[in-house]
């Protein structure tokens, strides 16, 4: 599930399993699986993003890696 942004400002939850297009026409269209079409006031690119973050929580995209020797402790 990601948060996105209707364009009157109000906030709503998508399960992004049902993303089927994302496209800037200039306003960002996202078409789902079930043939509903609907504007988010993200860019295309935040969608995308928010669809990988989403996917590598539930492990199905691996995160980037990391150089070797860099750790994300901090001290």
């Amino acid at each position: 599930m990601i948060k996105l942004t209707r364009l009157n400002g109000s906030s709503f939850i998508l399960n992004a399993e049902l993303i089927c297009t994302v496209e800037a026409q200039p306003d960002t269209f996202i078409t789902l699986t079930t043939g509903e079409r609907m504007m988010v006031s993200e860019s295309p690119d935040e969608v995308l993003r928010r669809v990988m973050a989403y996917q590598q929580a539930k492990h199905l995209v691996p995160a980037p890696r990391r150089p070797t020797g860099e750790t994300t402790e901090k001290g």
